[in-house]
């Protein structure tokens, strides 16, 4: 006992001052990442995810008014088993009669105009068989219907999707899709207008009046963000070629956007390619391409070139809108012997009654003075009306409306000749 403990006072021990302890910045930073990543393994450990975080998307199956699963699915929902249920490998026993048998075959058959899609669950393994209207029949039972897929000889499969290619026997999309001409009676050289609605597929409305109210030589432009596939086969089914709308960099990009997956000057010609392949696997059907905005990229031949030289290769047309005075796309498609047709009036640019009219017949007389001319309206209702109108007429005063393809062709021979 030392001299101060007997001189304290009782029940007043100093008591001793503990050091602090100082973590160093870097150990709580690796404590903390040890921490998550022992969290992780063991979620990955335990986790019963048979698909590895692997994207997923639930897709609806939309099926008619009075159409429902088949029976069987709806046996099993309920526990008696069928092909809805998994339920492990089948027992061996006496197997069923013949007549038994029979019975479950034609219990089994699909009624006409649908088919049986087997639907399996990624986690349990089990099926479930599901009866959907089968896409040929699925008009009115006995007609193909309109909302049917582009021949399957012109579709390729490719990582953003299916795009069109050339059939193996040399038909290219542009001709297979192309829509009949019928030359005016006693004058078989008329002069031909070909003009195009763009802006399609944005209102359901709009986009259903140019299909319902626009004659079938008015070639109608789809953008690509849409679930369109249906409304570009009822356009079809009318007798409208389709065109593609491709988003491009305009001068103002980005404070103006076309879009997603926009052709840009900034991009590799393999990166511009692989969004020009997601743009084209957006539906099929259509005869060629046509610019979306694109001031930027339609003047930057390094950029363009590889973009006009993949649609040609793909056996499509292209069609510059015509906005862009310093477009090198004509010369370009000449060089890759693409068909190609540029719009040289705009109908809409002053979306009034008036400027419209007076468009068209700017329209008329171009094509008057030059036998071909080309215009092109956005998807207005105002233009979409004065159209459907002038169109009446228009071969009153000896003036064919032709498909954009009919242009194009003739715009090809004149430029592999020059």
């Amino acid at each position: 006992m030392t001299t101060d403990d007997l001189n304290a006072p009782l029940g007043q021990r100093r008591t001793r001052r503990r050091r602090a302890v100082r973590i160093p910045l870097p150990y709580v930073v690796a404590g903390a990442l040890a921490l998550f990543l022992g969290t992780f393994v063991l979620w990955a450990a335990i986790g019963d995810d048979p698909l590895g975080g692997e994207p997923m998307a639930v897709v609806p199956t939309h099926l008619p008014a009075g159409t429902s699963a088949t029976p069987a699915v709806h046996a099993a929902a309920a526990g008696h088993g069928g092909p809805g249920r998994y339920d492990g490998p089948a027992q061996e026993g006496s197997p069923p009669n013949p007549a038994q048998k029979v019975k479950q075959a034609k219990a089994a058959e699909p009624p006409n105009g649908t088919t049986t899609v087997n639907i399996i669950n990624g986690m349990t393994g089990a099926r479930q068989e599901v009866t959907i209207p089968t896409p040929a029949l699925a008009g009115n039972g006995s007609s193909p219907a309109i909302s049917a897929p582009a021949d399957a000889k012109f579709v390729e499969m490719t990582a953003q999707g299916p795009i069109p290619k050339i059939a193996a026997d040399g038909v290219r999309p542009a001709d297979a899709f192309a829509q009949p001409v019928e030359a005016l009676a006693g004058k078989p050289d008329a002069p031909r207008i070909a003009l195009i609605v763009s802006g399609l597929g944005v209102s359901a409305k709009t986009t259903s009046d140019a299909i319902t109210r626009l004659p079938g030589p008015v070639t109608l432009a789809f953008v690509p963000y849409g679930n369109d596939a249906a409304s570009v086969a009822r356009a079809r089914a009318g007798g409208h070629e389709i065109l593609l709308q491709v988003p491009m960099e305009p001068f103002s990009y980005p404070d103006n956007d076309p879009g997603p997956q926009t052709l840009l000057t900034s991009l590799t010609p393999q990166q511009n390619r692989d969004r020009l392949h997601w743009v084209m696997s957006r539906f099929q059907g259509y005869v060629g391409l046509i610019d979306m905005m694109g001031a930027r990229f339609t003047a930057s031949e390094q950029s363009f070139a590889p973009i006009l030289h993949e649609i040609a290769d793909r056996g499509l047309i292209f069609v510059d809108d015509g906005a862009n005075p310093r477009s090198v796309a004509g010369r370009i498609a000449g060089a890759d012997n693409l068909p190609f047709a540029e719009a040289e009036v705009i109908i809409d640019a002053v979306p009034t009654p008036g400027e419209i009219d007076r468009a068209l017949g700017r329209l008329e007389t171009a094509a008057r003075e030059h036998h071909v001319a080309v215009g092109i309206a956005s998807a207005l209702p105002v233009s979409i009306d004065h159209i459907a109108k002038w169109a009446k007429a228009v071969q009153d005063r000896g003036i064919l409306l032709v498909p954009i393809t009919a242009v194009a062709k003739r715009q090809e021979t004149a430029i592999s000749h020059q």
